[in-house]
């Protein structure tokens, strides 16, 4: 199934790592999104475990191995093209991982990977999701069933 104008929602994992009280970040390299900053993540594979996806990416994205300590929260993005149809939608389950070994380096479809203060991160151009990730970071916790992020065409 295309990511684009999908019949159905997508599912897809974000590894939430946190070293020495900072979170790491991708600057995305594919669309949606694409130069704006995130934490590590992509898309669950048919049979895949959404544990076992999310140490995938983590390691495709970034060269990390990491340990899954615990789901987070559920997140949704929706984008809408210019005719209100849905040309993106994903439902994102982020995961708080345990760095194990590795120095964050940009690989797969990251252009850049390193580890922000939770605080300057709201200074970085974040994907909409990213940013109410941090704000539920920043407040201690999530919301229930995680945000939800509806983007719409600019007018």
């Amino acid at each position: 199934m295309s990511r684009e104008y999908p019949r159905y929602p997508l599912v897809g994992v974000g590894a939430i790592v946190i070293k020495d009280n900072k979170i790491l970040l991708v600057r995305r390299g594919a669309e949606p999104n694409r130069g704006k900053w995130s934490i590590p993540g992509g898309m669950v594979e048919a049979g895949e475990d959404p544990k076992d996806a999310v140490l995938r990416e983590l390691m495709e994205e970034t060269g990390i191995v990491g340990r899954v300590l615990g789901l987070f929260g559920i997140y949704q993005y929706v984008e809408l093209d210019a005719k209100g149809r849905v040309k993106y939608h994903f439902l994102l389950m982020d995961y708080l991982v345990d760095p194990i070994s590795g120095e964050p380096r940009a690989s797969s479809d990251a252009l850049e990977a390193n580890f922000f203060s939770l605080s300057e991160t709201l200074n970085l151009d974040l994907t909409d999701t990213a940013r109410q990730l941090v704000q539920d970071l920043l407040s201690s916790g999530p919301k229930p069933c995680g945000g939800g992020m509806i983007k719409y065409p600019s007018t």
